[in-house]
């Protein structure tokens, strides 16, 4: 219980914080993704969350109008698929930006099993049948710092649990920490 409660708060200071620290993101990004390709700026997808309840997810947009709703891993040639800032912002995570606003709502924590896509019917049937989706899902998790989309699903799902058993903030503090750090050098995106 202490654990969640500190998690829930941690997540809202952090969360509001990030969002004043990257005000120039709110404006700038947008700003030169409209310039470097027509369509929308914020990307918003069906994820499955806490609970298996579906969410909205927000990202900055970083691929081609019209690509499809799928996960990465499975399309062919994602990245003729990336638009020229597309590839940039996937790189260094900051795609990512807007998913402050799903920590603040309380859709997502920082660190958490990193939500399914709504067509992604093993993880979810999988996560569903382990007990991962009593957990609220995460910008990035046990399962994404130790191998992201390399990973089988079977594998994500055995991550996940690993991370629910040993859920705790010093984890938590060291997948953050970690995530930065592969956001900062650029060893984030795909």
């Amino acid at each position: 219980m202490f654990y969640r409660i500190t998690k829930r708060n941690f997540d809202i200071i952090l969360s509001i914080i990030f969002i004043i620290l990257f005000i120039p993101f709110w404006v700038i990004i947008p700003l030169i993704i409209k310039i470097d390709s027509s369509g929308r700026v914020i990307y918003r997808q069906k994820r499955v969350g806490l609970n298996s309840r579906y969410f909205t997810i927000y990202k900055f947009r970083t691929m081609k109008e019209g690509t499809p709703d799928i996960p990465t891993d499975r399309l062919r040639d994602q990245k003729s698929l990336n638009t020229r800032i597309g590839t940039i912002l996937r790189r260094l995570s900051i795609d990512e930006v807007p998913q402050l606003i799903n920590i603040l709502k309380g859709d997502m924590s920082f660190v958490g099993p990193r939500p399914a896509l709504h067509n992604q019917e093993l993880l979810i049937r999988l996560r569903k049948e382990k007990g991962v989706d009593r957990v609220r899902p995460g910008v990035s998790g046990l399962a994404q710092i130790s191998g992201r989309d390399a990973l089988s699903i079977p594998d994500k799902v055995m991550y996940d649990q690993l991370y629910i058993r040993d859920a705790s903030i010093w984890l938590d503090i060291k997948i953050f920490l970690v995530t930065v750090k592969a956001a900062l050098t650029g060893k984030g995106g795909n």
